[in-house]
């Protein structure tokens, strides 16, 4: 299937989805929504693919919502345009296959939050990141001040959002932002190297990963642990099996 604002590579069992709309910086708006919830449902799918891994094309990663597309909506619409972001965000978080943001350029609003989503994040040394909404007399709509304050504390994302400054990918990274800053030569490279790395993995203990790490968050300690201990049981017989076997004969193991 033909994306307009989307670009996809299948490299083995790694998924490349670009977004290409350089010439609004990869600005998200309906049509991107649309499509990336398309992607979900059908080419992430196949069994073949174990990760994925999103960027931008030209030189940004994802300027923000489309203002263009935002200027004239009422209230109503204005809040389902925010619910068609966070539903489709969400998506991307308990998605059951790990996803990367390779932040190439300019990660600002709406892109910074679509970064936010992903499992995590590398930057180019020349990625720049903020929240700038309320320069528009607006707030972030795609759950952007839920997972700031989550992903660094709340002091560092009310900092973040009322003052709407951009800070390069050294702060972000200080901030615990993004995990790694790469040279731009080097960002691809890294994230193709990362996503090939984790689709050696059982495929089912990687899904479990996510999803009891990605829900854990979201419930007490003793219910995390407990829904850990469900999960580590629920390998044994099966993957686990076939990983530790494999890892006694010496062997790689050849997972299903």
């Amino acid at each position: 299937m033909s994306y307009q604002q989307l670009v996809l590579e299948k490299s083995g069992p790694v998924l490349l989805v670009s977004i290409n709309r350089p010439e609004a910086l990869n600005a998200l708006n309906t049509k991107f929504f649309e499509e990336m919830n398309q992607v979900l449902d059908r080419e992430a799918s196949d069994s073949e693919i174990r990760c994925l891994i999103i960027t931008g094309q030209g030189k940004a990663f994802g300027a923000g919502a489309d203002i263009a597309e935002m200027v004239d909506k009422n209230e109503v619409e204005g809040a389902a345009f925010s619910k068609l972001g966070q539903d489709t965000f969400r998506r991307i978080e308990q998605y059951p296959k790990p996803i990367i943001a390779a932040l190439n350029g300019f990660a600002l609003g709406g892109g910074m939050e679509l970064a936010m989503a992903c499992d995590f994040r590398l930057a180019s040394e020349k990625a720049k990141f903020g929240q700038p909404e309320v320069n528009l007399g607006l707030i972030p709509g795609y759950a952007g001040t839920q997972r700031l304050s989550r992903l660094t504390n709340p002091g560092t994302a009310l900092y973040l959002l009322l003052t709407a400054e951009m800070i390069n990918a050294a702060d972000a990274f200080q901030y615990g932002i993004v995990q790694k800053v790469l040279a731009p030569d080097e960002l691809m490279d890294e994230a193709m190297r990362l996503a090939q790395l984790i689709a050696e993995k059982g495929p089912k203990a990687v899904e479990k990963v996510k999803r009891v790490t990605r829900q854990g968050f979201e419930l007490s300690f003793k219910e995390g642990s407990e829904m850990e201990t469900k999960e580590f049981g629920s390998l044994f017989g099966n993957e686990g099996r076939t990983g530790m076997t494999a890892f006694l004969k010496k062997e790689k193991p050849n997972w299903k």
